[in-house]
This record gives structure tokens, C-alpha cells and sequence, in this order.
């Protein structure tokens, strides 16, 4: 079933197109976001869906069986936050690969970080 929003409807065509189990992981992830971070754009850029201030602050990267929420400037987080994980010299994710995981607390913690840095 199609989702409406009051974000970019690019967002919705994107998510729209996933395998359900893998769009509830995205669905989760977005309104997290959202209600983390109300402040940022959402956008679509490079077939995912982006959230920029300042610069781009945090996306979703969409796989066939799960999402990573990616975290531009994350390896300055990543002693902070272990779940944030990669070897990117700026841009690293965390994992998500299932419902109950896009739902720990931890990741409205690690977005709010993210958006400060994005701010700083």
C-alpha cells in the first residue's frame, strides 16, 4: 500500500518500490528522522533517501533484505556510538536489518549527534 507524507514524494516512491519487510525497515527509519531530526530536508539523492542541513546529514541505504542508516561525519561518532560501523574516512552506518532493530532507542540518540555535528 502506497504511503502519503507531508515529506518529498520522491521519498514515497522510493520506499513504495522496496519489498515490504524491507520498506516497514525504511518506514520505521524515516519517521524516526523525522521526529529526531523535524529540522532537516528530505530529499532523494543517488536513489536514496537523504536528510540535509548544513550539508547532508543522514540517509538510508536502501539493500534488497535491509537498510543501513548511513550518518555523514559518522567516524567522528563511531567511539561514541559503537553501532555505528565502516571504514569510510567521514560517511559510516549502522545496521538495520530488521524492524525491531530501526526501533532501539539508541538511534534516535545517534541522529540527534548527528545533527549537531551537521550544525557545528
Amino acid at each position: 500500500m502506497p504511503t502519503r507524507s507531508y515529506g518529498d514524494p520522491e521519498v514515497d516512491r522510493v520506499i513504495d518500490a522496496l519489498p515490504e519487510d524491507v520498506r516497514a525497515i525504511a518506514h520505521a527509519l524515516r519517521k524516526l528522522v523525522r521526529s529526531a531530526a523535524p529540522e532537516l530536508s528530505e530529499t532523494v539523492k543517488w536513489g536514496n533517501p537523504f536528510w540535509t542541513g548544513r550539508g547532508n546529514a543522514v540517509c538510508l541505504m536502501l539493500y534488497p533484505s535491509h537498510v543501513h542508516l548511513g550518518i555523514f561525519r559518522g567516524a567522528e561518532l563511531a567511539r561514541r556510538f559503537p553501532e555505528i560501523v565502516g571504514t569510510g574516512k567521514s560517511l559510516r552506518h549502522v545496521k538495520v536489518p530488521d524492524l525491531a532493530s530501526a526501533r532501539r532507542p539508541v538511534l534516535q540518540r545517534i541522529l540527534r549527534a548527528a545533527v549537531d555535528l551537521d550544525g557545528a
